[in-house]
């Protein structure tokens, strides 16, 4: 069958949901895939749009790409859209590889269409893809391949039942001019690596390989959606959420089997690599406080629990408040101060307090707690470290990092939401207060 019958049917029968009068936008680079992915779609009567990415990294090369997609777009009458980036720059700024920096550039842009993204992966990307997965170490998900349709984040890749060489033979054989990215002849890349060297080695032994790879995945795929299933059942149960701090107990977690699968599928989601399993695991007896980190989150012990939360980020922040302020927002949540009566307030309530005005000297500071701050908490005569007070508390370290404290000449009047400093208290001879009230943020 022609390649684009073949695609027609592959559309209607794969992405029935979606109608070719909608709109959708072609990642398009001009390489052969695309630009014959792009002369397809127009045959197929489906409405797009073409975007290309300028990531400056090949020089006059990179703008040899850009011309040629501005005039495949003129010719076959589509709209076109094109954006530069600094990769290189970017690159340095986040530490990570250029490989990696033009996909975070590329999806990034992508995501601020209003529309659907279409990508020209094929065959053998799904084939490399899942070879790259395998020896990084990954879950069952990591070897279902490319997704053909990825929904939460609008990306459709029609083109992964057609092989790369006949993607190719049929541009010749249609006449359709496409560039030749230079870099994809270099194997300093990962994917070049493999696709130039290691499948090859492989079916040079198994002549049948790409054939029997993609069949695996198809099944994979299939039983994916199962474990899927069975996973989501077993982690639920032991997985509290608190917030944005999802917490599971240690014991829970020890007894849970089959242990190191259902560690990584815990873990996984949140940044930890396959190589992390046998220090979480290691994690589950170690001392109180130990931590492990992913570049997103870290899994803390706290006594019985293992708490899984987002990095906390360094907050040097400094609220000032005046005397007139009635309120002042802060990263926790609204101080809110109100001038009243000197009376000895009845019952407890942690985010109210009562300070002796006379004690106060303006402007106050509003701040996060800091390693060796001390107070003398309410009806104590003597100093407390804030990390030995936490502790008596048991509090876990994420809770820790929450605390913010209100300071009048550099002494700690609030702990807020936990103690009030036993100097500010309200005495007999108090003639006003100030009234102290924390209304934390809503998580």
């Amino acid at each position: 069958m022609h390649l684009q019958a073949r695609f027609n049917k592959h559309w209607a029968q794969t992405f029935p949901q979606f109608s070719k009068d909608g709109h959708f936008v072609l990642a398009l680079s001009g390489g052969a895939d695309s630009v014959v992915l792009a002369h397809l779609l127009k045959g197929a009567g489906i409405n797009f749009e073409i975007a290309h990415c300028n990531f400056k990294l090949r020089g006059a090369e990179s703008d040899r790409d850009e011309a040629f997609v501005k005039n495949l777009a003129v010719s076959i009458d589509v709209p076109f859209s094109c954006k530069h980036f600094d990769t290189e720059v970017y690159a340095t700024a986040h530490k990570i590889s250029i490989q990696e920096a033009a996909r975070d550039l590329r999806y990034a842009w992508f995501a601020t269409f209003n529309t659907i993204v279409i990508t020209a992966h094929h065959a053998n990307d799904n084939i490399e893809t899942v070879f790259m997965h395998l020896c990084r170490g990954t879950g069952i998900a990591g070897l279902t391949g490319i997704e053909p349709y990825k929904v939460n984040e609008r990306l459709l890749r029609p083109l992964l039942i057609f092989h790369k060489q006949e993607i190719v033979d049929y541009a010749k054989e249609a006449g359709i001019a496409f560039v030749e990215d230079s870099s994809n002849a270099s194997d300093k890349y990962t994917r070049n690596f493999f696709r130039h060297q290691v499948l090859p080695a492989v079916q040079e032994v198994y002549p049948q390989a790409e054939h029997n790879i993609l069949h695996t995945i198809k099944h994979l795929r299939e039983v994916s959606e199962v474990y899927k299933a069975a996973m989501q059942k077993i982690v639920s149960k032991l997985q509290f959420i608190n917030g944005n701090e999802i917490q599971i107990p240690v014991l829970m977690w020890q007894k849970a089997k089959p242990q190191d699968t259902i560690t990584f599928e815990m873990l996984y989601p949140y940044g930890f690599t396959a190589a992390q399993m046998p220090e979480a695991i290691k994690l589950l007896s170690a001392h109180n406080g130990a931590v492990l980190i992913s570049p997103t989150h870290r899994l803390i012990k706290n006594r019985n629990w293992m708490i899984l939360a987002p990095l906390a980020t360094t907050n040097t922040s400094v609220v000032v408040v005046d005397q007139n302020d009635a309120s002042v927002n802060f990263p926790g949540g609204t101080l809110a101060l109100q001038n009243t009566a000197a009376q000895i307030p009845e019952g407890s309530d942690n985010n109210t307090c009562l300070v002796d005005a006379a004690a106060l000297q303006f402007p106050l500071i509003l701040r996060p707690a800091a390693t060796g701050d001390y107070f003398y908490p309410l009806g104590m005569q003597k100093k407390k470290k804030l990390s030995k007070f936490f502790i008596d508390l048991k509090l876990s370290k994420t809770a820790k990092e929450k605390v913010w404290v209100l300071v009048s000449d550099n002494h700690i009047v609030w702990v807020i939401g936990y103690r009030i400093d036993n100097r500010f208290k309200l005495a007999p001879a108090s003639s006003s207060a100030v009234k102290l009230t924390f209304l934390p943020t809503a998580l």
